[in-house]
């Protein structure tokens, strides 16, 4: 698991290889992550934006922008967390990932850009 915090918003990572999902033969790696961010700010914040930077080993980088994350823009109290789960493919067994998250205080509508610390897909290809 990896954390970062950033104007008092805390957001850690943990990133799942997906076996079952995944077809080596076929250049197919499927990894979930899991994201939870926290405020440990005084201000209610929300999730308003996400950019991705995803490299993988056997292609170019890629950058991915949208609004909030899998369809939530949720909203955070002081002290309160929000978890989901995504997922990227990748081409190669191995790639990074990291990105920020523009989020809005409540209470006087500045927006601040948080960072989503640079996490690393690798799959387990070997067994025991």
């Amino acid at each position: 698991m990896v954390t970062a915090i950033t104007n008092g918003i805390e957001v850690s990572v943990e990133v799942t290889y997906q076996a079952e999902f995944s077809s080596p033969l076929q250049h197919h790696y499927v990894f979930t992550y899991k994201v939870t961010i926290q405020n440990k700010s005084t201000h209610t914040v929300q999730l308003l934006r996400r950019k991705w930077v995803i490299s993988d080993a056997a292609e170019t980088t890629k950058i991915v922008e949208g609004d909030g994350v899998v369809g939530q823009q949720p909203i955070l109290e002081p002290g309160q967390t929000h978890s989901y789960v995504s997922g990227c493919n990748l081409k190669s067994g191995m790639g990074k990932m990291r990105g920020s998250y523009t989020m809005q205080k409540l209470f006087d509508g500045k927006t601040l850009e948080v960072t989503v610390p640079e996490f690393q897909m690798i799959a387990n290809i070997f067994h025991n």
